[in-house]
């Protein structure tokens, strides 16, 4: 038996983020984690897939860069040596956080772990005791029951993908939320033909509808089949059936299956041990407590928000907890809210947002006022992208108080904005709030305090 002071279970953003906060706190801390650091975001989600992205937008700027007088002949791309940047930049990411855990005294266990209850944690054939445990298992791609799918070689989720050999020329993507619409973008962009079968109305359903459609026209390399429920998948071949009864059909050479993710709470004794569970994931209060004492859960596990950034701040949220618990530090009043993660669509183009849709904000019975304007009016825009490029920004306040409650954007650099935009939403600042903060100039982020002053 081993006894530490803080046993986290899993070493993604989640895991790994709690254990170098509470190390650098003092605490006697024991990850444990099956697979490799980082979990799916270093080593098969956020961090290959933006790799691959980049090179992809490195292609497609050799290809439009005669109209900004750059000419280049016999454009080509790789794939093998994009698959070998993006192995590269996985590994040195994975050997810069091992050595940070290192430096910081984090015992690392390479095994599986299983949850016994409060304090208690076996892994390595040994009982791992500790005053606070923290879960981070993380989520595990969905799988609906579509005939034809399961054991299928031609049908393979976002990690089969990143590793395939060859490039596919005939992709079909099941699914247009997130993961579908990057690899659809990526897969496209690189001259493959790409279908995309949704079964909803529009993509990436939490995304402003006005957005959503700015995002789906820019990705005219793309096919997307709205509104059509997939009913079986034969080798590559994808059967589908629109609204209105009508039966289709794509041939592909490689199927993608998209449809999301699901937190994992199977196979380390979540339910054995007593934990809560409710809708398939793990239940946690403001503070990540979990209904067992001196238990805490962070990240896609809770259900709450399966985006890496999320984890991160769930984990230092539980780890004010876990430390006030101890007696450590001058006590927590901190806790986890919602309302103002950012999210990021990191396609071609990109797209982010934060806080309320319009649709959410008439659902929720508030009264609005909102502004969109193109990107394409914006001077840093059009020098970079040029003319032709497609961009929106659209802000909503809420009429009745001024204050702003939700920022949308589609097109370049939509993600290194969004931080920003969080920031006004999370600090409830007004319209008339945002119309005094300086941008800098030019700057595509101007087009943010623009909307501000088109807000009627």
């Amino acid at each position: 038996m081993s006894v530490h002071d803080v046993v986290v279970l899993g070493g993604g953003p989640g895991g790994y983020l709690a254990a170098e906060r509470l190390a650098a706190a003092g605490r006697k801390v024991l990850l444990i984690e099956k697979g490799r650091l980082g979990g799916t975001c270093l080593n098969v989600g956020c961090i290959p897939t933006k790799t691959l992205l980049a090179c992809a937008k490195h292609y497609a700027a050799a290809l439009e860069g005669e109209r900004f007088g750059v000419r280049a002949e016999r454009v080509t791309f790789d794939w093998s040596a994009m698959q070998a940047w993006k192995r590269e930049v996985v590994e040195r990411q994975l050997t810069g956080l091992a050595a940070t855990e290192k430096r910081l005294g984090v015992e690392v266990l390479k095994a599986e772990g299983r949850l016994l209850g409060p304090g208690r944690v076996e892994a390595a054939g040994e009982l791992r005791q500790a005053s606070a445990v923290v879960v981070a298992t993380g989520s595990v791609p969905a799988l609906p029951p579509i005939s034809g799918v399961r054991g299928n070689p031609r049908v393979v989720d976002s990690t089969g993908l990143l590793e395939w050999p060859d490039m596919p020329r005939r992709l079909c993507v099941i699914g247009g939320g997130v993961i579908g619409v990057e690899l659809a973008g990526l897969f496209g962009s690189l001259g493959g033909q790409v279908d995309v079968v949704e079964m909803l109305d529009e993509i990436v359903p939490f995304m402003d509808r006005d957005q959503a459609a700015v995002l789906r026209r820019a990705m005219k390399a793309v096919r997307f089949h709205l509104g059509c429920k997939v009913e079986s998948v034969d080798g590559a071949t994808v059967s589908f059936r629109a609204k209105d009864g009508t039966a289709a059909k794509i041939e592909a050479d490689l199927v993608l299956m998209a449809v999301g993710r699901q937190p994992a709470v199977a196979g380390w004794g979540a339910e054995e041990a007593g934990l809560d569970l409710r809708a398939g994931a793990v239940v946690v209060d403001e503070r990540m407590r979990t209904n067992l004492p001196g238990v805490w859960a962070v990240g896609d596990v809770t259900g709450r928000s399966l985006l890496a950034h999320a984890a991160y701040r769930m984990a230092e949220v539980a780890c004010a907890d876990v430390l006030a618990s101890a007696g450590v530090g001058p006590g927590s009043r901190d806790r986890m809210r919602y309302d103002a993660i950012p999210w990021v669509v990191y396609g071609m183009p990109e797209a982010a947002g934060v806080g309320a849709t319009e649709a959410d904000a008439r659902a929720r019975g508030l009264a609005i006022k909102k502004a969109s304007l193109p990107l394409r009016a914006n001077g840093r825009f059009a020098a970079e992208q040029g003319f032709s490029a497609v961009g929106a920004v659209k802000l909503i306040a809420e009429a009745a108080t001024d204050r702003v409650i939700g920022i949308h954007l589609v097109g370049a650099y939509a993600s290194e904005m969004i931080w920003g935009a969080a920031a006004v939403v999370e600090q409830e600042l007004r319209v008339s709030d945002l119309k005094q903060i300086v941008f800098p100039h030019p700057t595509v982020s101007e087009a943010i305090r623009e909307a501000a002053w088109e807000i009627a």
